[in-house]
């Protein structure tokens, strides 16, 4: 396949006349919508957007450690917005590799914390469940768990896994089972499996 026979992605210019409900970019509506968007927010203002995605977000909150530039970050911020996650934080260093979120963080309310105790300072005092997901000894099997209803999922940096610190704020710590030779999967793919598992027990289909 050559590059003219590549899909164009998004839609084209609105023939005239225009919509006038204001959650229409008057831009988009010239120039076309072209961003990674779902149809129905197809030459929607990016406030509209984000209005419209806080009037649904789920219960869930996810949390990661980034002491040292992890690069699965991104990746856990795409996956929030894919599962409506209320806010996504950054526990450590306020600066993180944007490039695997895929302009995600623009809809996806992120929010830093300087230490892991001024995060579970938030957390509790929000009414939120400490939730580690980790492969450590001690950690009950996440298959067989409903996960609580409103919880934040707490990942660790990509090798050592959760901090001291953090294994000692989580309320609970359930692991993700491994069949194959490796002994763990990267925060990026473990924050979509736990997120997916809370789907499982509190979210309808999507409309």
């Amino acid at each position: 396949m050559n590059a003219d026979d590549e899909l164009e992605v998004g839609v084209g210019p609105w023939p005239a006349p225009w919509p006038t409900d204001p959650h229409y970019d008057p831009q988009l509506l010239a120039e076309g919508d072209r961003r990674n968007v779902v149809d129905r927010y197809r030459y929607w203002r990016l406030e509209a957007i984000v209005a419209d995605l806080d009037a649904r977000r789920h219960d869930f909150h996810v949390a990661i450690e980034n002491w040292q530039h992890d690069f699965n970050i991104g990746t856990v911020v795409r996956t929030a917005n894919a599962f409506l996650a209320a806010q996504v934080h950054i526990v450590g260093r306020r600066r993180w590799n944007r490039r695997g979120a895929m302009v995600t963080d623009r809809y996806q309310h992120v929010r830093h914390h300087e230490t892991v105790a001024e995060f579970v300072s938030f957390a509790h005092g929000s009414g939120l469940e400490v939730i580690g997901i980790d492969n450590l000894p001690g950690s009950l099997p996440l298959e067989s768990a409903t996960l609580p209803r409103h919880c934040v999922l707490l990942f660790g940096q990509e090798g050592p896994g959760l901090s001291e610190a953090a294994r000692a704020a989580c309320d609970r710590m359930f692991s993700i089972a491994q069949y194959g030779s490796t002994r763990s999967i990267n925060a990026g793919v473990a924050s979509a499996v736990a997120m997916h598992a809370w789907i499982r027990a509190y979210a309808a289909p999507p409309a």
